[in-house]
Formats: C-alpha cells, structure tokens, sequence
C-alpha cells in the first residue's frame, strides 16, 4: 500500500477586506514576534551544549513555526482576490450573512466567506464548502438541499444581508 496521497484542491482565492486586513496583520505580528524569538534563540544557543538545552530546542521549534506561517502568508496573501461586496440583493453571493431554517424549525445564521476567515464559532463557513455552494444564487423563500455523510439536510432560506462591517 502506497503512503501517496493526492494533492487537496485548491481553496477559493476570494476574502473580505476584514479577512485580508486580519492576515496582513498576522503577517506583520509574526515578524514582530520572530525578531524576539532569534534574539532568545541566540542567547540560548550561547549557554553551550545545545543537544540537552530545552530552551535552544524549544526555540528552534517556535522559530520553526514562524517562519512556516510566514511562508504560507507571504505566498497566499498575494493570490487573494478581495471582494468588497457592500450593497444588498436579492440573492446570495460571497460575504451575505444568511438565516436558514432547518427542517426542524430550528434557524440558524451564517456567513459565506473565504477559506482562510473559516470560524466555526461564528458561524463563518467556506464558500468552498456544500453548504455555501448550495446557497450561492439562492433568493429569500429558496429551499436547498445537501448530502452530508449519506444524510440529507434541508435548509429554507429566510433572510439575506450584507453585513458593513468586521462582524
């Protein structure tokens, strides 16, 4: 058996301007932060063996770390295509909030945005993801219908905004 796996697809380029202010100042942060971590780096590595030095392995992971968020953003960040969608409609694009109802009866509210502002406990889910790429071009009163893990889920949609700001 093969340890190969097939690359995953690649995500959406599509963010909100919140989302991409919020990477670019991650990015800024961490190296803010990388210029702390060389500095205790170098002090750790001159207390001499640097086999059994905790702190000179644990800043090397740290740095590590750093600087593999740091790729990631440097190569990401350019790629994204930030859509500012400010205006209402009568249908469902990226970066519409949208109350759904379940079938149920219990309603919920979500927000379509891009993989990289992806925040369960807000509710923010991928335009990626079935639930948005159903709900995409959907009007108020539509009702969509996904397959998750051989269950089939029933949502009707009830409101549609375009929030104005970070919410």
């Amino acid at each position: 058996m093969s340890r190969y796996r097939p690359p995953s697809p690649r995500s959406s380029p599509y963010i909100t301007r919140e989302g991409y202010d919020r990477l670019k100042s991650e990015e800024k942060a961490l190296w803010a932060r990388r210029k702390d971590v060389t500095a205790a780096l170098s002090a750790a590595a001159a207390e001499g063996d640097r086999s059994e030095n905790a702190e000179y392995i644990y800043r090397k992971k740290e740095l590590r770390e750093i600087d593999r968020r740091v790729r990631y953003l440097q190569k990401r960040i350019p790629d994204l295509k930030v859509i500012d969608r400010r205006a209402g409609g009568d249908a469902i694009f990226f970066g519409a909030e949208v109350e759904l109802e379940t079938d149920s009866g219990s309603t919920m509210t979500v927000r379509i945005v891009g993989a990289d502002e992806i925040d369960p406990a807000r509710r923010f889910i991928s335009v990626d993801s079935p639930l948005a790429r159903a709900l995409l071009k959907k009007q108020v009163d539509d009702e969509v219908t996904i397959e998750v893990e051989e269950q089939k889920l029933v949502y009707a949609v009830l409101g549609i905004s375009y929030p104005q700001g970070d919410s």
